[in-house]
């Protein structure tokens, strides 16, 4: 299975960059694994999809804004992690005005790089005390945004729902619902929170090659419970797709855990918790795009994508969404 399977064309023009003023306002593609057919309707219908016994699962994790910018504004430091308060894992841009030792200042804060890992990363300690997330941190966006964050994206690019604090990039499938639409919906929530490596494509030739990054999620006794009542669990999310399936291959059902998850979900997988699925729309040659292909097959995934290209979807982050029945 190759990485270039999971191709194909989207004009740049398609790419949402700005949200819609009304969180339900998007539309919605419904894939119907059995029949093959493809449905063009609007968000606001999912309560219409739903049925007895179901359970949607939302991840309910909290963007920060982990972005962080030196004085002249020609360095960037991106909190991948606080180990504790004042020391720090990043990425760091450019990565030689970071070698070990150099110091580093944000705002009123001072570090310094006191270690530099394999994969380019470093570890930051502060003195005294970390930079102000408030006064000087931005959010990261996805670059395909091709923008800056601004004031109002703090709370557009979270969800309503949002409750504990750690991500980078938001859970985008959460992003259309209002709390009108949730509670017209039997739901529950994991928290599984969102790295960089969400928006990495594959760069590896053949699909398995692929080293997955890891991300820290959490399901209490009340979504497991939940869950194990369900006829049909409705993952909102491809994150929360991953939280109930790696507690669900690591235990054979899901029950409360919490630890980190590295697990890749690509065609061939057979899904253990998930039932259905509603995803945005997702970046050619990415983790996600085989996840919902291994979910919905590649054919029919490659034929909903093209004809979400026909109709001029909106795709990505800030994007339309598709239901996979």
């Amino acid at each position: 299975m190759l990485t270039a399977d999971f191709d194909y064309h989207l004009p740049p023009e398609l790419i949402a960059s700005e949200p819609l003023a009304n969180r339900a306002a998007s539309r919605m593609m419904v894939v119907h694994r059995e029949t093959g057919e493809i449905e063009h309707r609007q968000f606001a219908d999912l309560p219409s999809f739903s049925r007895a016994g179901d359970l949607f699962v939302f991840n309910d994790t909290r963007v920060v804004p982990a972005r962080f910018f030196t004085p002249d504004g020609k360095r960037e430091v991106l909190r991948l992690e606080a180990l504790t308060p004042l020391r720090w894992r990043c990425m760091i841009r450019p990565g030689k005005k970071f070698r070990l030792g150099d110091e580093v200042a944000i705002g009123e804060a001072t570090g310094r790089v006191i270690e530099v890992l394999e994969n380019g990363e470093r570890i930051i300690g502060w003195a005294g005390s970390p930079p102000d997330e408030d006064k000087h941190g931005h959010l990261a966006l996805p670059h395909y945004m091709n923008r800056d964050d601004r004031p109002d994206d703090r709370e557009r690019y979270q969800t309503v729902f949002a409750k504990h604090r750690g991500s980078i990039a938001a859970p985008t499938a959460g992003l259309h619902f209002t709390p009108e639409v949730m509670a017209a919906l039997p739901h529950a929530f994991v928290t599984l929170h969102v790295g960089v490596g969400t928006f990495q494509p594959v760069k590896a030739e053949k699909v398995t090659d692929h080293l997955m990054h890891s991300e820290r999620y959490e399901v209490s006794e009340a979504t497991a419970e939940a869950v194990s009542k369900a006829q049909r669990v409705i993952a909102v999310g491809t994150t929360a797709s991953r939280t109930l399936e790696s507690v669900a291959q690591k235990h054979g059902r899901v029950v409360a855990d919490q630890g980190d998850t590295s697990i890749f979900i690509y065609p061939g997988y057979e899904f253990k918790a998930v039932n259905a699925l509603l995803t945005n729309f997702h970046l050619p040659k990415s983790s996600l795009i085989m996840l919902v292909s291994a979910l919905a097959g590649t054919d029919l995934i490659r034929r909903a994508y093209e004809e979400a290209v026909r109709e001029r979807y909106r795709f990505f982050s800030y994007g339309d969404c598709m239901l996979i029945v």
